[in-house]
């Protein structure tokens, strides 16, 4: 998925995050050769993935890099520094595989499998790696739609499932409205409840850095589920790629 979240409208949207799903540009396609690698890079006062803290509300290091071919299909990498506790993992390594395709000249769509892969954490911790698919319809490059599921979430062997739409709007002087809207559901076995996610935020290009700051946040089911990294928090991030 990359950037504060993993989601490709902007780093504005924590939730669908997704190692960034790459959306046809006007740009790219006037140039006379494309590149088939591209990479990313970020830091931020946190990382923030479906409304819930990763770093425990510290700041966050992220990379990611993508082999995209003419055929639609990609493959890539994303990584970020964690702490989920005493004796938890210290990076997340996202591995990924999926296909992009322009299905109208307003409608895209994009197929990703996903593996949350966690490194570094002390063997009575437990192990967290799950995979998860990822199903993103954009319209018009202004509005997705998507939807995740995992027969694994959080590596407890039970289905979990994700809904999200986005909008990204330009306002001028070069500035970008990004607005997040999601929904987490779980198997009443895993102990989690239902929670919504969301997120308002802003960007704007300086020269080659993207800054952003976003405000996020969850329901109060989120909030029980996983403490105070689930509350309302402001987060500036800033990022280049290539």
């Amino acid at each position: 998925m990359k950037t504060t979240t993993k989601l490709s409208l902007a780093l504005a949207t924590a939730l669908f995050a997704l190692p960034l799903t790459a959306f046809a540009q006007d740009e790219a396609a006037a140039e006379e050769e494309a590149s088939i690698y591209s990479w990313n890079a970020a830091i931020a006062s946190d990382y923030v993935f479906r409304g819930v803290s990763q770093t425990d509300e510290e700041a966050s290091v992220q990379l990611g890099a993508d082999l995209n071919f003419d055929s639609g299909f990609y493959v890539g990498v994303w990584a970020s520094n964690v702490d989920f506790g005493a004796g938890g993992p210290d990076i997340e390594l996202d591995t990924y595989i999926g296909w992009n395709t322009d299905l109208t000249e307003v409608w895209n769509l994009d197929l990703m499998l996903n593996r949350y892969n966690y490194i570094g954490e002390q063997d009575g911790f437990g192990d967290a790696d799950y995979n998860e698919f990822i199903t993103t319809l954009a319209y018009d490059e202004t509005y997705s739609f998507t939807f995740g599921y995992t027969n694994d979430v959080y590596n407890l062997g039970e289905n979990g499932f994700y809904y999200a739409a986005a909008g990204s709007w330009e306002l001028g002087s070069g500035v970008g409205l990004d607005v997040g809207l999601g929904r987490s559901t779980f198997e009443s076995s895993t102990g989690y409840d239902d929670y919504t996610d969301w997120s308002v935020a802003v960007n704007r290009d300086f020269g080659i850095v993207n800054a952003a700051l976003g405000f996020y946040g969850t329901d109060a089911s989120g909030d029980d589920n996983f403490g105070d990294i689930a509350g309302n928090r402001f987060v500036l991030s800033f990022s280049i790629g290539g």
